[in-house]
């Protein structure tokens, strides 16, 4: 027996619940499928928890720099891990149970616990029961990457979804993989006191930046106590002792690393292998990725890929993004498209880097003539006043159409402060609207200005 509805949502991330809110509230019945816990990676293992582990770091780095400001505490600074864990978890399950709330509030909606598989274009079977529907929706979201390296099958190893269970203090944490997820955990996990190792395969971190915000983001790592290993082309791993033993083939440095912990950081893939996509007759990349149109649709009419597993965004705000751009289409009669989107994240370890647009080199390969503007964090009061002068702010414009191409802001709350840019950007309103506004003083963002004011040609 087969059970009707006029939508199956596949996957309660970030996309899923908001859409099913739209399509129960446009009076349709939805299926909701679910398998393991509400909220996907950002609320379980992903943007929430591991940005309340790097406010905890954050606070302990703080306080041993009691001095620096003046200040004098009794004794040294310690970190209870317990405690870290146990403010984590808290979050983490507050930020759940409100998403479970409101899934569970939603008129029209039967939620279903299971994995969910296809039978057909518009069928899908879950815990033996069959649901069917004319619009499908897989929000299914991704996992960490694990190579098929054979020694991992006899050695201990952490990825991010794992290092959320840790509530002790690695004595020597080795972090494969030099990109933003190894980074934020590099960091915080040298601020609770480990010793910290990032090994990486390319000659430089986040090899999708620009070189000076490579070399901008080793620096600041490097002056906390984090040993950086670049250009390691052959890696491998064993059991030591207790611990870890790391291999690599680089071009400075030992060719092994003892650790007592490794955590792997190299990518991501779809959750798309275990859906019975074949059945329905979805396409996807050789990566395991749904190939969607402009409007999350796939090549199956009436079935849309949202998040994660379109490989359009791999971040929380373009999943959310997927949503309102489906939403759009499907209920407002407003033809949004992916295109329309600027590229833009950040890379959360302390000060942070806020992204927008193009990068230096992407707009170089263009030809076009364009203008750059550049300068340290030394040049910010507000950044004196904190300390916290590290980094750099850096814009590139059209010299002809005076748009912003991009913005790479490394420094003191530049995750923040990219929106500045960002919301110029979209308005398609000339550089000048920035350059010639008064902005508070003293404050980060004021200096924006200034940097527009500064403009020189890219040569």
């Amino acid at each position: 027996m087969t059970r009707h509805f006029d939508a199956i949502i596949i996957g309660s991330g970030q996309a899923g619940p908001a859409l099913a809110g739209r399509l129960t509230g446009a009076a349709m019945s939805v299926a909701f499928i679910e398998r393991e816990h509400f909220g996907g990676t950002c609320v379980n293992d992903g943007c929430i928890p591991t940005k309340a582990l790097v406010a905890s770091a954050q606070a302990a780095f703080v306080a041993r720099r009691h001095r620096d400001f003046g200040v004098t505490v009794g004794g040294p600074v310690g970190v209870d891990m317990h405690a870290v864990k146990a403010r984590k978890d808290a979050i983490v399950a507050a930020s759940a149970e409100g998403v479970a709330a409101w899934v569970k509030g939603m008129p029209r909606l039967t939620l279903f616990w299971g994995h969910a598989r296809f039978t057909g274009p518009h069928s899908v079977a879950v815990n033996g029961e069959v649901l069917a529907a004319e619009r499908i929706f897989i929000n299914v979201g991704g996992r960490p990457f694990v190579p098929d390296w054979p020694a991992l099958k006899d050695v201990p190893y952490l990825t991010n979804t794992g290092m959320m269970d840790v509530d002790f203090l690695p004595e020597h944490l080795v972090i494969v993989g030099g990109s933003y997820i190894g980074l934020e955990f590099a960091q915080m996990y040298r601020r609770f006191g480990a010793q910290v190792t990032v090994v990486e395969q390319g000659p430089r971190l986040i090899a999708r930046e620009d070189e000076d915000v490579s070399e901008g983001v080793l620096d600041i790592l490097a002056r906390e106590g984090i040993e950086i290993r670049l250009n390691a082309s052959c890696i491998g791993v064993a059991r030591h002792d207790g611990g870890i033993a790391v291999s690599t083939d680089c071009a400075q440095g030992a060719p092994v690393i003892l650790g007592s912990h490794v955590l792997l950081a190299i990518g991501r893939r779809p959750n798309t292998e275990d859906l019975g996509l074949d059945a329905a007759g979805i396409a996807v990349d050789a990566r395991g990725f749904i190939q969607v149109d402009d409007q999350c649709r796939t090549n199956v009419p009436g079935v849309w890929a949202l998040g994660d597993a379109n490989g359009r965004g791999a971040f929380t705000h373009t999943s959310w993004n997927d949503y309102e751009i489906v939403a759009a289409n499907l209920l407002d009669n407003d033809p949004r498209r992916v295109t329309d989107r600027i590229p833009a994240y950040a890379l959360f370890i302390d000060p942070p880097l806020g992204r927008a647009g193009m990068s230096e080199r992407e707009v170089r390969a263009s030809g076009r003539p364009a203008l750059i503007g550049k300068m340290p964090m030394t040049r910010v009061g507000r950044a004196r006043e904190r300390g916290e002068t590290l980094g750099f702010m850096k814009v590139v414009v059209d010299a002809q159409t005076q748009a912003i191409l991009g913005a790479a802001l490394l420094g003191l709350n530049g995750d923040e402060i990219i929106h500045s840019l960002l919301d110029v950007m979209y308005a398609k309103a000339p550089y000048t609207v920035i350059s010639r506004a008064m902005h508070i003083h003293p404050t980060v963002t004021e200096l924006i200005p200034t940097l527009l004011q500064n403009l020189k040609a890219l040569k």
